[in-house]
């Protein structure tokens, strides 16, 4: 038990570039991905991907098309929404095609798509 609070320690206080050749040694040789929600999950046999399509989409990416008439708006709504600066918030619309948020529940995102729209873009959910 003690070897298992090791190496739990071990995980917990690795760097970001510690951990992220931790998931490329686990990915290329052990098959072993993350999964979205940021555990482990094994890869499974290939066959299995039409079921996985069947399955309901729980998170969504959403995505600003274009800033449309209003831009100072939407750079009003997406600095609320991101918590970004105006700098990094303006390149953001101005981009367009760039997602203001991601792997976020189908009410948030729907909320942010009709914030996003009422301020005049144009918002697509993926």
């Amino acid at each position: 038990m003690a070897d298992l609070k090791k190496l739990a320690e071990d995980i917990v206080n690795l760097t970001l570039l510690e951990a992220q050749e931790l998931k490329t040694i686990l990915k290329d040789e052990y098959g072993i991905e993350p999964a979205s929600g940021g555990a482990v999950m094994m890869a499974g046999p290939a066959g299995d991907a039409g079921g996985a399509a069947a399955e309901e989409q729980t998170e969504f990416d959403v995505i600003l098309k274009s800033a449309g008439a209003s831009k100072i708006n939407v750079i009003k709504e997406v600095r609320g929404i991101t918590g970004l600066g105006l700098k990094e918030a303006k390149e953001l619309v101005e981009a367009g095609g760039k997602a203001v948020k991601e792997q976020c529940p189908k009410e948030e995102a729907e909320e942010i798509k009709k914030k996003l729209e009422e301020a005049g873009a144009e918002v697509e959910l993926k």
